[in-house]
């Protein structure tokens, strides 16, 4: 009988990078790929971990793969799979759980006499021992491919499990790291996002620098952008900034983790720097690329954060010259140092802050977005369409909607920056006189 596969993925970019590298195992090994929605045989689910709500939503994936076909053989894998896996096996419905060092050999699990188990089996080995790097990178998913070339890290930050789910920092070398590059540019992929768990630590095994990487990337023919998706403040030294600026295929966007804008909140958290040196990579990112997207990572309602220490985040973060916040409430994990400190900060105080800050968040994108109306941008356009509706980005990440044109789709095309429509997104006015022949072919 012929085998089946579908997959759904929760999480960071990481996770779908790896479920495209899975999946195309699976492939090879003659598995069918199909919708979610479909009945499969086997349904894999890359779970996070980063919440508690990250967990709840794994269980109502499980229940809702069974609803499609009720004997499909579920396997879960990925940080909550790592970190708890006997929790995971009594969730019902689970036969297979694979943690870090499994989770890439799971075609060696699947056989033809696979079946459903009355107690999930668990393949974890301990996170100390894994210690491979194994690259990856998404295609066909979405326009833009998610190429993996670190993982793991380092820094122990006390709120944080990744360590725990995924190892140490570890990744493979530029030259080997430019041949999976060089299998992104045989596709037709435009845009390649950067990722990693501590992606600025690359190269730390082998005596390289994350610098070195994106140099050598630069000169790759067959790939037009390249985007950084997070990198930590002390690990974005001012040569990759002053590199990207100068570079025609970087994107002048970066996503840089804050976390708080309290110098004792930092402290406590265990971050690897205090808010001044911030400061001071925002000022040099916009002395060099005035026009440059800048997104930040908070946490609100860290223990030991009071109205005082969220206000200094508050004024902080409103003086930045930055694009957009991404907002995460913090959430108690196990195995954590952060679990275990006094002066808890209420859930409805963290529900409070959030919702300041996603106001905030909006307002700055906002202004960001209307600074550019009526100026040229370069846009790729997804391959996605919505009522009628095509989408992409701008060099410096402005969302853009235009009406659907298929011939435009996975092209970088120019247009002049418009209105907000109600979505959010900045109207893109294209003129088609401009478009060179392959546009319009």
């Amino acid at each position: 009988m012929l085998k089946s596969v579908a997959f759904y993925t929760l999480g960071c970019k990481l996770n779908f990078s790896e479920t495209s590298t899975i999946a195309r195992q699976l492939d090879q090994a003659g598995f069918e790929k199909k919708e979610f929605t479909d009945a499969a045989d086997v349904y894999v689910i890359n779970t996070c971990s980063v919440t508690d709500h990250a967990d709840r939503k794994c269980k109502k994936v499980v229940k809702e793969a069974l609803k499609y076909n009720p004997q499909a053989f579920i396997v879960i894998i990925g940080c909550y799979a790592q970190l708890k896996p006997e929790e995971i096996s009594n969730i019902p419905g689970v036969d297979l759980v694979l943690g870090a060092a499994e989770k890439f050999n799971l075609v060696n699990h699947l056989s033809d006499n696979y079946k459903k188990v009355d107690k999930a089996k668990i393949f974890n080995a301990n996170i100390k021992e894994t210690n491979i790097f194994i690259p990856g990178f998404s295609v066909g998913d979405r326009t833009r491919s998610f190429m993996k070339v670190q993982d793991g890290c380092d820094y122990f930050c006390s709120f944080c499990t990744i360590p725990l789910a995924r190892g140490k920092s570890r990744s493979h070398t530029i030259e080997e790291t430019l041949k999976v590059a060089r299998e992104v540019a045989a596709t037709n992929v435009k845009e390649v996002v950067l990722t990693g768990v501590n992606l600025g630590d690359f190269g730390v095994q082998n005596g390289e620098t994350f610098y070195d990487l994106i140099t050598e990337l630069d000169k790759i023919d067959g790939i037009d952008r390249y985007r950084i998706s997070s990198i930590e403040p002390n690990l974005l030294e001012d040569r990759i900034i002053e590199f990207v600026a100068s570079s025609n295929k970087f994107m002048p966007h970066f996503h840089i983790p804050l976390q708080s804008g309290s110098d004792e909140i930092l402290k406590s958290m265990r971050r690897k720097y205090e808010r001044q040196l911030y400061a001071d990579k925002v000022a040099k990112i916009k002395s060099l690329m005035p026009h440059c997207s800048i997104g930040v990572d908070v946490i609100v309602g860290f223990p030991g954060e009071t109205d005082e220490a969220f206000l200094e985040t508050y004024n902080f973060i409103n003086g930045l010259d930055v694009s957009y916040l991404h907002v995460f409430p913090y959430s108690e994990r196990k195995n954590t140092t952060a679990a275990k400190l006094k002066e808890k900060v209420h859930q409805f105080k963290r529900n409070d802050r959030t919702e300041m800050l996603r106001i905030l968040s909006e307002k700055k994108r906002r202004a960001f977005y209307e600074s550019f109306s009526g100026k040229s941008f370069n846009v790729l356009f997804e391959n996605e369409e919505k009522e009628g509706k095509m989408y992409g980005f701008t060099e410096n990440y402005i969302k853009t909607v235009a009406d659907y044109d298929p011939l435009l789709i996975n092209e970088i095309t120019t247009v002049s920056i418009g209105h907000l429509s109600e979505d959010g997104c900045a109207s893109a006015e294209i003129n088609y006189t401009n478009l060179t022949p392959s546009h319009v072919s």
